[in-house]
């Protein structure tokens, strides 16, 4: 099955299709598409590449490069990316802090930090989980305090992606300690990387990459004028921000490419008189996840006209779950090549994949936190 499409949006995804398997280099894409770690420098490339053919941020208001696309050009838009096997944007700048800003900063904010995060001049990272404080984020115990015309800010940040490579970090803090709710007295506070009292150490993961960190801010010291919004109003922002994240970690486009990966691979696989793709039970279960993730590309396309936090709730959870188990499918494919990727590289990086995607059930809000979103805002329970 697939989406219908009318001839102007046949058009649209045409020319979108030749534009990324032309303009993005191929050993970008390769990378992609085998699996491997993609640099920085890659990643850099790819969103310039796409910048200037005005691809990065179509999700923005046109002013500062939105397209005003309908739901299924943006849906076309990401959904070709990752069929191409294109790094998508960074999502820290492009679906998480950059909308925040357009939405809720100065101007002088949006003028001085919107082009240069659409052009990935700047590299942010996400400062909101902490030791104490990753599903229960509102329980957060960063400090913010008012200096004049800084603020001093003291804490420890964990699980924070790419921090390696940031330029800033958009950071969410305590300003009022002594607020009655734990969601009131947050701010949001942009703190570059290099002011002196940031710390960033790497975290090795189970599958051997080191793509998140835990960043510690001793006596930083942040200019006042970094402050988004209102002091004290951080959590609505908090709250505009992770609708956003948990919508792009649906990862449709990213399902539908392994689920064909594994269709190919199967197809040639022997077993027996036949093939892998011959027998009944495996058919069965990936065409069940074929038409599980065509049924969730539908909400998400629905949700492109503008999130719901229950909608964005249900394509996080629902995508976790579904990347999940495609690469535990995979892992099956793979066999005992799994476990050695200097016979198969495909065979043998599955198992860093399936690894990797065990985190998918606790970031951005884990699947009990969903679970309970969707209990409360949609079932009335």
């Amino acid at each position: 099955m697939q989406l219908a499409l009318t001839s102007d949006e046949i058009t649209f995804r045409n020319h979108l299709r030749s534009l990324y398997r032309k303009e993005i280099p191929p050993e970008i894409r390769d990378g992609v598409r085998e699996g491997r770690e993609l640099s920085r420098e890659a990643l850099i490339t790819t969103q310039r590449i796409l910048n200037a053919h005005h691809l990065a941020v179509p999700n923005w208001p046109q002013q500062w490069g939105g397209r005003n696309w309908t739901p299924i050009q943006l849906h076309l838009w990401y959904d070709e990316m990752a069929l191409a096997s294109v790094p998508e944007p960074l999502t820290f700048n492009v679906d998480m802090i950059g909308p925040v800003i357009a939405r809720f900063g100065t101007e002088e904010q949006k003028a001085r930090f919107l082009p240069p995060t659409a052009n990935l001049d700047i590299w942010w990272c996400q400062g909101f989980s902490e030791p104490e404080a990753g599903s229960d984020l509102a329980s957060l115990r960063t400090t913010a305090t008012r200096d004049g015309e800084t603020y001093l800010v003291n804490g420890q940040k964990i699980w924070t992606s790419a921090a390696q490579y940031a330029d800033w970090m958009f950071c969410l803090v305590r300003t009022d300690p002594a607020a009655a709710k734990k969601q009131a007295g947050i701010s949001l506070l942009l703190i570059p990387m290099d002011t002196p009292g940031v710390t960033v150490r790497p975290i090795e993961l189970v599958g051997g990459s080191r793509e998140v960190n835990e960043v510690f801010l001793d006596d930083v010291r942040v200019p006042a004028e970094h402050l988004v919004g209102q002091e004290n109003h951080g959590w609505t922002y908090a709250k505009f921000l992770l609708g956003n994240e948990r919508t792009g970690m649906a990862a449709v486009g990213r399902t539908k490419v392994r689920l064909s990966t594994i269709k190919a691979r199967a197809r040639h696989t022997r077993v027996g008189a036949g093939t892998l793709l011959d027998d009944p039970i495996f058919a069965a279960r990936l065409a069940e996840l074929e038409n599980e993730t065509l049924a969730l590309e539908l909400v998400q396309i629905g949700a492109a006209s503008g999130v719901k936090a229950p909608t964005s709730s249900v394509l996080k959870l629902r995508g976790s779950e579904l990347q999940q188990a495609a690469t535990e499918l995979m892992m099956e494919l793979a066999g005992p090549g799994a476990l050695h990727s200097d016979v198969d590289r495909w065979a043998g990086r599955t198992t860093a994949a399936y690894l990797n995607c065990r985190k998918t059930s606790i970031y951005g809000g884990s699947t009990e936190v969903q679970r309970s979103i969707i209990a409360s805002t949609i079932l009335g329970l």
